[in-house]
C-alpha cells in the first residue's frame, strides 16, 4: 500500500470489492463503543481509552519504518500537530468516559454527528469551502434525530443517560474540531501516517493524565474478553481499519466511500442490541435513522477534502 497517491490519479467507482471492504469497516467501527462496554468490568475507561493510543502507536510507527515513511522533518507541522493530538485526545476521553453514563448505542449515533459540525465548520473557517443546499438538508435531518435521541433519553426508565449523551455530543464537536484544524494547518499536506502518529502519540499521554486524575485504577488483571476487547480497539480499528480506509482511497471515489459511513451508527445499534442487550425504543430508532440519513446527505454533498479522508475511521 503506497504512503500517498500516484500524480493525477485515476479514482475507479466502487465495484464490489470496495463497497464489502466499506461495509466491513463500518461494521468494525460501530462495534467500538460495544468493545469499550465489554471491557469495563476489568478495565477502567478512560484507561482503555489511553493503552489504544499508546498501542496503535507502537503499530503505526512500526508501520512507517517498514515503508520508509518518514515521520520526523522540519515541515511546521510540530505545532498542529500537537494541537490535533489535543483534540483527538479530548474526544476520546469523553467517548470513553460519557459509556459510564449511556448506552453503546446512544454513543454511536450521537457521536456521528461529527460530519456535520465539521462541514459547518469547514464552511465558516475554510476559505473556499461551502455547504451545497444538500448538505444543509442532511444536518437538519442529522439533527432533528439528535432531538428524538435526547427525547428518548428523558423519557428512558432506568438511569439516566443526558450525562452520556451531552459527552457523545462534545466528542463529536472534538472529533469536528481536529478534523478542520488539520484541514486549515500545514497537516492538510503531511502523510496521513504523520497526522494519525501525531493524533495516537499525543492522545496516549493525554489520556493516561485524564485517567490518574479520574482516580481510576491501574492495578488491572483484565478477563479475557477484555484482552480480547483491547487488542479488537488497537490493531483492528485504531491501526488495520485506518490502513485500510487509506488503501481505498488510493483507488476509489472519496466522495463515494464517504457516503457509507452512515451504516457506522447503523451497525452500532445493531451490535449494542445483540452483543449487549440494549433495549432500542422505537423513538431511538427513528433518530438513529434520521442521524444515518443525515450523514449520507452530508458526504453526498460534495467531495471530502484531505482532513476528511485522513479522519474518516473512528
Amino acid at each position: 500500500m503506497p504512503e500517498t497517491p500516484p500524480p493525477s490519479p485515476v479514482r475507479l467507482p466502487l465495484d464490489a470489492r470496495a463497497a464489502g471492504t466499506m461495509i466491513a469497516l463500518t461494521a468494525v467501527w460501530g462495534m467500538q463503543q460495544v468493545a469499550i462496554k465489554l471491557a469495563a468490568p476489568t478495565v477502567p475507561l478512560v484507561l482503555q481509552a489511553s493503552i489504544r493510543s499508546a498501542v496503535a502507536t507502537v503499530l503505526v510507527l512500526a508501520w512507517a519504518r517498514s515503508r520508509g515513511i518518514a515521520l520526523v522533518g522540519r515541515d511546521g507541522t510540530l505545532v498542529p500537530g500537537l494541537a490535533a493530538g489535543m483534540l483527538f485526545g479530548a474526544e476520546f476521553a469523553f467517548i470513553y468516559a460519557g459509556l459510564a453514563h449511556t448506552t453503546a448505542a446512544r454513543m454511536v449515533v450521537l457521536l456521528y454527528l461529527a460530519p456535520c459540525f465539521t462541514a459547518i465548520g469547514l464552511a465558516w473557517l475554510v476559505p473556499g469551502e461551502h455547504l451545497a443546499a444538500r448538505q444543509w438538508i442532511g444536518i437538519g435531518i442529522a439533527f432533528a434525530g439528535t432531538a428524538f435521541a435526547f427525547a428518548d433519553g428523558f423519557a428512558a426508565s432506568g438511569a439516566p443517560t443526558l450525562t452520556g449523551d451531552a459527552m457523545a455530543i462534545a466528542a463529536a464537536v472534538f472529533w469536528a474540531a481536529t478534523t478542520v484544524l488539520i484541514r486549515a494547518s500545514r497537516l492538510a499536506r503531511a502523510s496521513a501516517t504523520k497526522t494519525l502518529a501525531y493524533q495516537l502519540a499525543v492522545s496516549a499521554v493525554l489520556l493516561a493524565i485524564v485517567s490518574a486524575a479520574l482516580r481510576e485504577s491501574w492495578s488491572i488483571a483484565p478477563a479475557p474478553m477484555a484482552w480480547a476487547s483491547l487488542a479488537f480497539q488497537s490493531v483492528v480499528v485504531a491501526f488495520a481499519s485506518y490502513l485500510a480506509w487509506f488503501w481505498l482511497l488510493t483507488r476509489y471515489l472519496a466522495s463515494r466511500l464517504s457516503v457509507f459511513s452512515f451504516a457506522t451508527p447503523l451497525f452500532g445499534v445493531a451490535f449494542a442490541h445483540l452483543v449487549l442487550g440494549e433495549t432500542i425504543s422505537a423513538r431511538f430508532a427513528v433518530a438513529a435513522l434520521l442521524v444515518a440519513a443525515g450523514i449520507a446527505l452530508v458526504n453526498a454533498g460534495s467531495p471530502p477534502t484531505d482532513a476528511t479522508r485522513k479522519h474518516a475511521a473512528r
